[in-house]
């Protein structure tokens, strides 16, 4: 769901956006959001980052391995 937000932007700056995103083809909002985005999903861990290091691999002549094995092979 989107919602609005204000924000204080310095004049120039303003000029400026409005002039990128036109020559872009797309708005001021769609701007904002993507680089918003791009920042934020950056600086999020990603899943495999998160846990490696963190998982043994199980031993392939284990029983617990064998029975897997039996029932899924």
């Amino acid at each position: 769901m989107k919602q609005k937000i204000n924000i204080t932007l310095d004049g120039e700056l303003i000029t400026k956006t409005k002039r990128y995103a036109r020559k872009k083809g797309i708005s001021v909002s769609a701007l904002i959001e993507a680089l918003l985005s791009g920042a934020v999903l950056k600086d999020e861990e990603r899943f495999s980052q998160k846990w490696q290091g963190k998982f043994k691999l199980a031993e392939k002549d284990s029983a617990r391995m064998q029975k897997l094995k039996e029932r899924y092979l």
